[in-house]
């Protein structure tokens, strides 16, 4: 039997396993399709063929290093983006050698291949007065301004992804007496999440603002057109409204996902416990959400001034317990 060609294997690839088997959402099929795109013209332009003449024995080990010098040298993607892309070549590799044993000892390689070492990204937030004065400014007249506040407002309150909030339709929520929201996030997985009653209030003047009632599968944030926002509507939106907080002295940035940083932080500051948080934010490992605690300024503050040793009455400070031997026995013996 004939050795399956590349345009079936890729094609298999993307909807036999990541779809059929693997369920992938569509957001992440476009990423695996963008890696893959990137890499295949990278072999093509290698071997100096057309993609179409492009023969699985191509895709060798060399190439693959190669492709990875390419990410980091010429279109200079950060060490994160390097380290995506060859999650994505894993995980097609590994098919490959499921399909054709002749390309195991290449699929192995590729798998050898380590990620490379990068700190987390750092995560801006906003201060509380900074977000009052966001939604102090909003303007309340216009024909977008009610889409407008109740979509930053939605952002802030929920944590919620951007592409949670593009996909977010009417039948997900809940404006009741105890307001919900039901959001759909990464993994497959559904979340719910409490609205204020400014939220709900604010959503529910939206949606009456329809010439009929909205069905289930409407979606709630919507375009001039009618149609749903997406992500880089809701992009734009928060620039425009938002754009003007930036920080360049922190690097600070304003976009949507900086509003999950945001409502991450003062759940923080609120004394929410931090598994709470987790599943709020959707969290699948509690050490994502672990990292709030460490960019949460105001709580080291405090930690700093509550272990601050007390001052003496003449005004100088007071000696440590540990500074003095007898001080320290006289102290483990009181334990």
């Amino acid at each position: 039997m004939s050795a399956p060609g590349l345009g079936p294997i890729i094609h298999s690839f993307f909807v036999d396993h990541l779809v059929a088997v693997k369920g992938l959402r569509p957001a992440t099929v476009r990423s695996y399709r963008d890696t893959i795109r990137l890499f295949l013209c990278f072999v093509a332009a290698d071997k100096k063929v057309k993609i179409t003449k492009l023969r699985l024995e191509d895709l060798s080990f060399e190439r693959t290093l190669g492709f990875l010098r390419h990410l980091e040298e010429d279109r200079h993607n950060h060490v994160r983006t390097r380290n995506q892309r060859l999650a994505v070549l894993h995980t097609l590799f590994d098919y490959i050698a499921s399909r054709d044993p002749e390309m195991l000892a290449v699929c192995q390689k590729v798998a050898a291949i380590p990620m490379k070492r990068a700190a987390p990204p750092e995560a801006h937030y906003l201060e509380r007065y900074e977000v009052e004065g966001l939604f102090r400014d909003i303007p309340h007249t216009g024909r977008l301004a009610l889409r407008d506040r109740a979509l930053l407002l939605f952002l802030y309150n929920t944590g919620a992804r951007v592409q949670e909030v593009a996909d977010l339709r009417v039948g997900n929520l809940d404006l009741g007496a105890g307001p919900l929201v039901r959001l759909h996030g990464k993994g497959d997985k559904w979340r719910t999440c409490p609205l204020w009653r400014q939220t709900a209030a604010l959503v529910t003047e939206l949606l009456g603002t329809s010439h009929a009632p909205p069905a289930p599968d409407a979606p709630v944030f919507t375009s001039a057109t009618g149609d749903a926002l997406t992500r880089f509507g809701i992009y734009k939106i928060v620039r425009r409204h938002a754009g003007h907080l930036d920080d360049d002295r922190l690097q600070r940035r304003v976009s949507p996902h900086l509003f999950r940083h945001t409502a991450a932080v003062h759940l923080l500051e609120a004394g929410v416990e931090v598994n709470v948080i987790r599943g709020w934010l959707g969290h699948a490992d509690l050490t994502t959400t672990n990292r709030y605690a460490e960019i949460n300024t105001k709580a080291k503050i405090e930690a700093l001034r509550n272990t601050e040793p007390p001052a003496s009455s003449e005004g100088t400070r007071s000696r440590p317990v540990w500074r003095s031997d007898a001080a320290l026995l006289d102290w483990l013996s009181s334990l």
